[in-house]
C-alpha cells in the first residue's frame, strides 16, 4: 500500500500525526507528511487518518 498526502491542501490540523505517529508527521514547514511506508500493524489508523482528514488530502493506494 502507498500513502500520500496532497500537502497543497493540508491546513496542518495534526489529526493524522496524532492518529498514526508511525506514518504521519507534521514537517518543519508546518504541512504533514508521509515519514514511512504502513505496515500490516498501522495499516486500520492509516485509513482512520485517511478518513477523518477534514480536507481529504490523504490518499491510500
Amino acid at each position: 500500500m502507498e500513502v500520500e498526502i496532497n500537502r497543497d491542501g493540508c491546513i496542518s490540523c495534526g489529526l493524522c500525526e496524532s492518529t498514526c505517529p508511525e506514518v504521519f508527521q507534521i514537517a518543519d514547514d508546518g504541512l504533514a507528511e508521509v515519514i514511512a511506508s504502513p505496515t500490516d500493524d498501522t495499516m486500520e489508523l492509516v485509513k482512520e487518518a485517511a478518513d477523518n482528514c477534514p480536507v481529504s488530502v490523504i490518499s491510500v493506494n
